[in-house]
């Protein structure tokens, strides 16, 4: 690792999340893959940490059927319980339904708008927002813009997508630049 200013929130002490932060975070997501898989974790991710999600992602991938919404949305009564009973994710039987149902959404967007990417970019006029954050106090949760986001998502029938999960996808994803203003993947983003 090297010394160059990040996000106050990233943990130093913790290579992948510094990887995440300098490789992922905040980098604008087009594919409709990843804006899934993204959704998905910040679904697992209500309540608990990002880094506990993001250590146990590469067994989503795989649990997940790489995040291929198409095989989700066809997820049966067994698949759910076999991932309730796999100790690799989130074992919380709501957010994994929540998963499973949020693919056949995702599906519907995706026939209606073309792709998700076209419907969810539209909601920040197709270019990231916001000004940066200058301290760790100047993050905030939600928006207008992730508020509106989760309000048509859950009239859709998404579940888990309140504001501050909408917000933190629209972050990983790079819908909203948030790396703070002294943070060298600012103007790379």
């Amino acid at each position: 690792m090297d010394d160059r200013p990040r996000c106050p929130w990233v943990d130093l002490s913790k290579p992948d999340y510094v990887a995440y932060h300098d490789q992922e975070w905040g980098v604008p997501v087009h594919d409709d893959r990843k804006q899934f898989e993204f959704l998905t974790l910040e679904a697992a991710q209500a309540g608990l940490s990002w880094y506990t999600v993001l250590r146990k992602r590469a067994h989503y991938r795989r649990v997940f059927a790489d995040f291929d919404p198409e095989q989700v949305a066809r997820f049966n009564a067994e698949d759910e319980a076999r991932l309730l009973a796999d100790p690799g994710i989130i074992r919380n039987k709501l957010k994994v339904r929540a998963a499973i149902n949020n693919a056949a959404r995702f599906l519907e967007i995706q026939a209606e708008f073309g792709s998700f990417d076209r419907y969810i970019w539209g909601f920040v006029a197709n270019a990231p927002t916001l000004p940066p954050p200058k301290t760790l106090a100047d993050y905030r949760a939600t928006s207008p813009e992730s508020d509106a986001l989760s309000k048509d998502l859950k009239r859709r029938g998404f579940k888990f997508v309140g504001s501050t999960i909408v917000y933190a996808h629209m972050q990983a994803a790079g819908l909203v630049n948030d790396h703070s203003a002294d943070c060298f993947r600012r103007q790379e983003t």
